[in-house]
């Protein structure tokens, strides 16, 4: 590979950042108010998908954390390979997140008192942060496709930190409200 910024694939790369940083969280914000089983259709409830997607979550995690580990160790192929790895985690995440909101009713948060100031403190932030992330993302990852690994680096800085915040604070959430599942 050269050592050449590739400005074409760049621009062309960056037009799909800004598109899908805008239609994804509409998309899911969409469908997540849709509710399948409300409008009449015969579908099962997804209630095994909670535990599934907070394990994605908790694998992106650790995927993050060995991708920062692997470029500390100058190991450019492995870190490549669990970055692409942490992105499929996370859309197959977003997926199977909207799928259970599509086929089952929302769980409400039932503890009282400071466990439900932390509680909300930590799924407020978890999902601003979880739409701010999406252009961090797909930024960080086009950089290091398009070999502007300078601007990559800096960027990356910014992204690892939110995005392992959204993958941790998304098993929390779990765990805090899993006892409430109906």
């Amino acid at each position: 590979m050269s050592n050449t910024v590739d400005h074409e694939k760049a621009k062309k790369y960056n037009k799909w950042v800004v598109v899908l940083s805008v239609v994804i969280p509409i998309v899911v914000a969409l469908l997540f108010g849709v509710n399948l089983r409300s409008l009449g259709f015969d579908v099962a409830p997804l209630t095994m998908l909670p535990p599934i997607y907070a394990t994605i979550n908790a694998c992106t995690a650790a995927l993050l954390i060995f991708a920062v580990m692997a470029i500390k160790n100058k190991n450019v192929v492995l870190h490549e390979n669990l970055m692409t790895t942490a992105i499929y985690c996370s859309v197959v995440f977003l997926v199977l997140y909207v799928a259970y909101h599509m086929t089952s009713d929302s769980t409400k948060f039932g503890g009282e008192g400071v466990i439900a100031y932390v509680y909300y403190f930590i799924l407020i932030t978890h999902i601003v942060l979880s739409v701010i992330i999406i252009p961090f993302v797909l930024i960080t990852y086009v950089r290091a496709i398009t070999n502007d690994i300078e601007r990559h680096r800096k960027i990356a800085k910014i992204t690892f930190p939110m995005w392992l915040y959204v993958a941790i604070t998304g098993v929390i959430v779990y765990f805090m409200i899993s006892p409430y599942y109906v």
